[in-house]
């Protein structure tokens, strides 16, 4: 693994995290999640802005490119950003990242037909990938490891909130002000995110060497774009059979089979090939697959349902679309919470995928006159059939491969949802523009239009059907309806394929560092790039909570031997880092109830463990002794949270242990310069894996 070859310098070095303190942290971490805020809207604000563009702009059988270009954009350039950012440095690439994403958003802006939008759209998508991977990379340079835990909830709830407020936003923007203002709102968030970067922000200098893999992402994203042009080009701009349409698909299968031969040979490939030959993450990434298929391709066409064949205006398509997001965040969350407490996991995908099918069934049920509560409800289970799916696939994942494969394996299952978002897009845009054609001119087959409409004018235009006279316009929002949720009845059997897939997982013990993805793995749909000892150090500090480390003082305890409360452990070895100190100021600096510090002080003091010097405590030689005890059952307790990741055959591994080792041991959320006094003399390259 490649090791940092430099060393922080100067104020940089001076505290933990990169010598922030606290207030400069948090004020950075906002400006982070603001960044990582506009790239993950951007994956789904447009969806229901996408009708009122499409009847501006025209193109609507290439409507779905306006999503797919900014997802393979976005998916292809994750890996680059990430090892650029290890390369040069993490700010300023940052900045320049913020930067390219606000001038793909202004150009989307003033885009005046749909293929300048579709480009425009993938240098935004380029910028976002950028945004996601870099702000949970700077996370780890600006925090130590035991206080992740808290900063990741706050990374997982930004894409939460953005999978319900996307299609929400892009309703209200298109409805008060102009489908253009879904790009512009993003200027004003990033000049206030650049500013806060700018003015707060300190990284530690350091240089991480990587031989990237520049033709490998490159063949990879012209394969995937290539069988994506297949997919939404076939049938409707070319006939199957046409040359282009061969060509594409021969281009295609052509440049994978290169992809492949070229990742044997990189020192530092996007997929290692090895991972290809574990069962269990080649199932987990057609399962991953199959779901951001069904997820994106629902996303993208259920806002122009609502709108055009039940007539609701933009923002009330994004309200109606929260079902289906409050159930996959619902459900994602409680399967996760489950697979933690009972270590079982395999049911999940088989559940989920299921549940995904029958939810495909129930929208292609659809139609003009179904009622709002029987959408909702529908939208709901399509939503806890996805969130069943995508946690889990990322910890079996995780809990399958060995260590030196535990980076890539969580960026390959995530790349693949990716991927399959895009097909999704692109295959029901491809069915419904072929769909729609047949049914509106059977529709409209003897039956006179009102002057000033035509029906190429209806197809190209979704809003012109609104205003059809009611006796025209009925069979017209059937062949939209029956167009539309024709797509999902198509998506049936691939969730079907993804359920049969799912009986095949093998169920494996978990270890205990696999139980934590966080949301950039679940809800996200780019990849996640993060070496393995990133991976591990972001698993390890969800042991920075104060209920985690409540159990951690506990099981340390019970290995010592010690007849004590777990609360005397931790001020023993509390007492062992800082010297002495006192437990009334202790209280002050500390989450830590007084009185449960009182109390350990009072049971130190009787087992002649401490003794005051004034109001202080000081440990006595026996209260030493068992600082050692404890100190080495707290490594081992760690050692025992990576499983079979062996910390002995990996020199980064045991540094990580001993460095949270440390971390942990001294009480709860204290001051950064206690903190400091403590620790020594600052962060080093482990400090910063990334959260």
């Amino acid at each position: 693994m490649a090791q940092d070859t430099s060393t922080a310098a100067g104020p940089a070095a001076a505290a933990p995290g990169g010598g922030q303190d606290r207030r400069s942290v948090r004020i950075a971490i906002g400006a982070l999640a603001l960044g990582l805020l506009l790239a993950a809207l951007d994956q789904t604000i447009v969806s229901t802005a996408l009708p009122t563009i499409v009847s501006e702009l025209g193109g609507i059988d290439h409507l779905s490119w306006v999503v797919t270009a900014y997802l393979l954009a976005s998916t292809a350039a994750t890996p680059l950003w990430g090892k650029l950012g290890d390369m040069y440095g993490r700010k300023r690439l940052y900045q320049a990242v913020i930067v390219l994403f606000l001038i793909g958003s202004v150009l989307c802006g003033i885009a005046q037909n749909m293929g300048e939008l579709i480009a425009f759209r993938a240098l935004q998508g380029l910028g976002g990938g950028g945004l996601i991977v870099l702000s949970m990379a700077i996370v780890g340079d600006i925090v130590p490891p035991r206080e992740r835990g808290r900063y990741q909830g706050v990374f997982g709830a930004v894409f939460g909130a953005a999978s319900v407020l996307g299609p929400l936003l892009g309703g209200v923007f298109t409805e008060q002000l102009s489908w253009r203002w879904v790009f512009y709102i993003n200027l004003p968030i990033g000049v206030i995110a650049l500013a806060v970067i700018a003015a707060v922000l300190h990284i530690p200098a350091r240089r991480t060497e990587h031989r990237i893999d520049y033709v490998g992402m490159a063949i990879v994203a012209a394969a995937a774009t290539c069988l994506v042009l297949v997919t939404s080009l076939g049938g409707t701009t070319w006939a199957w059979s046409s040359p282009g349409i061969i060509g594409l698909a021969v281009a295609g299968v052509l440049l994978i089979a290169l992809f492949v031969r070229i990742e044997r040979r990189a020192e530092e490939p996007v997929l290692p090939p090895g991972l290809f030959r574990n069962r269990t993450f080649v199932l987990c990434s057609v399962i991953s697959f199959v779901i951001g298929f069904a997820m994106f391709g629902a996303m993208t066409f259920l806002p122009t349902f609502l709108q055009v064949v039940h007539g609701y205006s933009p923002t009330l398509s994004g309200v109606h679309m929260i079902p289906m997001v409050i159930g996959m965040l619902v459900s994602s969350t409680g399967s996760g919470q489950i697979v933690s407490r009972t270590g079982h996991y395999r049911i999940f995908p088989i559940l989920g995928t299921a549940v995904t099918a029958v939810g495909l069934v129930l929208l292609h049920q659809l139609g003009p006159s179904t009622s709002t509560w029987v959408m909702s409800l529908y939208f709901l289970i399509f939503g806890l059939g996805l969130g069943l799916v995508m946690q889990v696939l990322v910890l079996a994942v995780q809990n399958a491969v060995d260590y030196r494969n535990l980076g890539s394996a969580t960026s390959g299952a995530t790349f693949f949802r990716s991927i399959g978002a895009s097909f999704g897009v692109s295959v029901f845009g491809t069915v419904f523009a072929n769909q729609l054609q047949g049914k509106l001119s059977a529709a409209l087959r003897g039956v006179p239009l009102p002057p000033g409409f035509a029906p190429g004018q209806l197809q190209a235009d979704p809003t012109a059907v609104g205003r059809l006279p009611s006796g025209v316009k009925v069979p017209v929002l059937n062949a939209y309806s029956d167009a539309i949720t024709t797509v999902f009845l198509w998506a049936v059997p691939v969730a079907g394929a993804a359920f049969v897939v799912s009986w095949f997982l093998k169920e494996q013990p978990l270890r205990g560092t696999v139980t934590v993805p966080d949301g950039s793995e679940t809800v996200g749909t780019n990849p996640v790039e993060r070496s393995s000892l990133d991976e591990i150090a972001r698993c390890l500090s969800v042991l920075g909570s104060r209920e985690a480390r409540r159990d951690l003082y506990t099981r340390i305890t019970r290995i010592s031997g010690e007849d004590i409360h777990p609360a005397t452990s931790w001020l023993v070895l509390k007492l062992s880092h800082e010297g002495e100190d006192d437990p009334v100021e202790l209280a002050r600096r500390t989450t830590v109830p007084s009185a449960v510090i009182e109390q350990a002080a009072v049971e130190a003091e009787s087992r002649g463990y401490a003794v005051r010097d004034g109001n202080p405590l000081t440990l006595t030689d026996s209260g030493r002794t068992l600082a050692v005890r404890l100190t080495q059952a707290r490594r081992t307790v760690l050692s025992d949270l990576l499983g079979d990741y062996d910390p002995a055959r990996h020199a980064e591994l045991a540094a990580l242990v001993n460095r949270l080792s440390t971390e942990l041991c001294g009480g709860d959320h204290d001051r950064p310069e206690e903190r400091h006094r403590g620790n020594g003399t600052g962060s080093t390259a482990h400090d910063r894996a990334s959260a």
